[in-house]
């Protein structure tokens, strides 16, 4: 028998019981099960060394032996960092937009910031705007409300000035008839009187405003007609440096003119006095030089005519003719108007008295008729023209300037 038969049961590996499958598929990995194949194989070939070194990596990673390797320990590293960054999450919209994107949220956002640090000072700097408007605000009523007062004296000093003249009593308890517009005086001293007081009143209560300006304008027209002319030349001077007079040419311009009118009646008042005639008459003159430059419309001619009447004064009649041709010019050109329509009449007037041959001869317009033992015609004084030149010319004379409007013609013979 051979030897190997003699040796005892024992010797022979162990066989795994029946049915114990896992087992026995988990000894198959097992490193030593691994080496005796290899051994009962023999030699390995490169698949084999490289499945053997896989299958060892495996199983340490199963027992966890060794750390982690390759890119396996790189993205655990990577996924760590990122783990311990802090994300700052936008609290506000100009967290979340750069500066540079917007330079107004900036600034917005900095200055809600200094807000929220100077609670206080922002709180007093709001009290003091909102109390600097209600000031403003408050100042802008004062003095809307007060140029509106003085608006109305000064439409009761002008009414005043066109008041009626009449010595009848009127019966207050009459109230058949509408009541005027304008007042009732007996007299023109007590018209003229009545709208000085006023219009010193708009001066004195409304001082520095729009309408006591206009009084002293109108008050110094008053005194011109009283024969005032030195105090009329004060407040003629007081208008023309007035900030109105500044900004409105027609105020400017009508107290340049009041200027000369002043020194024309200065002229005729002080005529003993040895050369103040001339004097006057120089100022008279220089005044109206001044009106003939102001840019308006109107206001060179007029310049021109009164130039043109202190010249014919001065005995310079070719230098008064000279002037009254250039206004007669402009002002009668056909399709033109002109803000001074008398001067048409005015001027052509002067200069035939200077000059007949000036002009040629031009018929009036007439309405047939005329005076009993008459044989002509005589002017139609309805004609608007003449009525506006004979309104123009009594306003004008009344102010001491001027010509005296002329008689109507009479028949011819």
């Amino acid at each position: 028998m051979p030897d190997d038969e003699n040796k005892p049961e024992d010797d022979k590996p162990a066989e795994p019981p029946p049915g114990d499958d896992k087992a026995e598929e988990g000894d198959k990995f097992r490193p030593e099960a691994i080496a005796a194949r290899v051994e009962g194989l023999g030699e390995e070939d490169a698949i084999d060394r490289l499945a053997r070194e896989e299958e060892q990596k495996l199983l340490e990673r199963r027992k966890g032996k060794k750390g982690k390797k390759g890119l396996e320990a790189a993205a655990s590293k990577r996924l760590a960092k990122i783990g311990e960054i802090k994300v700052k999450r936008p609290s506000a919209v100009a967290d979340g937009i750069a500066s540079e994107a917007d330079p107004l949220l900036e600034r917005t956002a900095k200055a809600t910031q200094w807000i929220k640090e100077h609670r206080q000072t922002f709180g007093a700097l709001v009290a003091i705007g909102v109390l600097g408007a209600g000031g403003f605000l408050g100042w802008t009523y004062w003095q809307t409300k007060h140029e509106a007062d003085a608006s109305a004296v000064l439409a009761q000093a002008i009414a005043d000035e066109h008041g009626h003249i009449s010595d009848k009593e009127e019966d207050e308890d009459d109230t058949s008839k509408p009541a005027g517009l304008y007042p009732t005086f007996k007299s023109v001293a007590d018209r003229r009187a009545a709208a000085l007081a006023k219009y010193k009143d708009v001066e004195s209560k409304y001082a520095g405003t729009g309408a006591a300006i206009l009084a002293r304008l109108s008050e110094a027209g008053l005194l011109l007609d009283q024969n005032d002319a030195k105090g009329a030349i004060a407040a003629y001077e007081d208008v023309k440096a007035s900030p109105l007079a500044m900004a409105d040419a027609q105020v400017r311009g009508r107290a340049i003119e009041g200027i000369g009118f002043a020194h024309e009646m200065l002229a005729q008042s002080d005529a003993a006095a040895p050369g103040a005639r001339d004097k006057h008459l120089d100022d008279a003159l220089a005044a109206f030089k001044q009106l003939e430059l102001i840019d308006l419309k109107g206001f060179k001619e007029l310049g021109q005519y009164h130039e043109a009447r202190v010249m014919q004064a001065k005995g310079d009649n070719a230098k008064a003719i000279e002037l009254l041709k250039e206004v007669h010019t402009a002002v009668s050109s056909p399709g033109e108007t002109h803000p001074f329509p008398y001067l048409e009449f005015v001027a052509e007037d002067r200069l035939r008295q200077l000059d007949p041959t000036a002009l040629p001869p031009k018929a009036p317009k007439t309405r047939p008729g005329g005076p009993p033992g008459g044989g002509g015609d005589m002017p139609d004084m309805n004609d608007p023209r003449i009525q506006d030149l004979i309104r123009q010319l009594q306003q004008q004379q009344q102010q001491g300037g001027g010509a005296p409007p002329p008689p109507p013609p009479g028949p011819p013979q």
